[in-house]
């Protein structure tokens, strides 16, 4: 048995996870993005919210993939969700900030195409700032912690690295939707991107 395709989009804030998401489901609605729990403050949009009792018993019963904590709140990636869609023949799309999130996703049964986004620090600065966040500092630090957070792991491997700052959220999205249907593999090292990801 084939298992089914998933993507993992990983970048900074504001590097386009959510845009490029839309213009992968106006392209091919079967790529959906897959809305992480959140037990915490800040924005609802985009997730499933809950508290940290239920977090604490889908942990208990192994239903958590992977889970972090960020601007006060816990995110969650759950095994049922994920279930729910494949079984429907959807192609999840998860967004994360964490390397190690990478290596806990691939305990799922699915051919994950490992994507990562990126934009200079002062993209961040300026998509936040326009898209209202009031919490841009917090977003500021978060740029910087997932930039040191690729220098600490400069040999894990993608399927496809894309600078948003350079590249349309439509073009963007044909290039995954071609490393999905190609199933391209995992070859292409943060170390690509670091010397100019500032």
């Amino acid at each position: 048995m084939v298992n089914p395709s998933a993507v993992v989009l990983y970048g900074p804030p504001a590097s386009g996870k959510d845009t490029v998401t839309a213009a992968l489901s106006r392209a091919d609605a079967s790529f959906v993005h897959f809305r992480r729990l959140k037990a915490g403050p800040g924005r609802s949009s985009g997730y499933r919210m809950t508290d940290p009792g239920t977090l604490a018993d889908l942990r208990r019963d192994g239903l958590i993939v992977h889970s972090n904590r960020r601007y006060g709140a816990e995110y969650a990636t759950d095994v049922p969700e994920l279930d729910r869609l494949t079984a429907d023949g959807q192609m999840p799309v998860v967004h994360v900030g964490q390397v190690e999130a990478l290596s806990a996703l691939a305990a799922y049964p699915a051919h994950w195409t490992r994507v990562l986004l990126w934009c200079s620090e002062d993209v961040t600065a300026k998509r936040s700032a326009n898209r209202g966040d009031s919490d841009g500092a917090a977003r500021l630090k978060a740029w910087t912690e997932t930039h040191a957070d690729l220098k600490a792991h400069p040999n894990v491997l993608w399927s496809l690295i894309v600078r948003t700052d350079h590249t349309s959220p439509d073009d963007t999205a044909e290039l995954i939707r071609r490393a999905v249907s190609d199933r391209a593999p995992d070859r292409f090292t943060s170390a690509h991107l670091l010397q100019g990801a500032t």
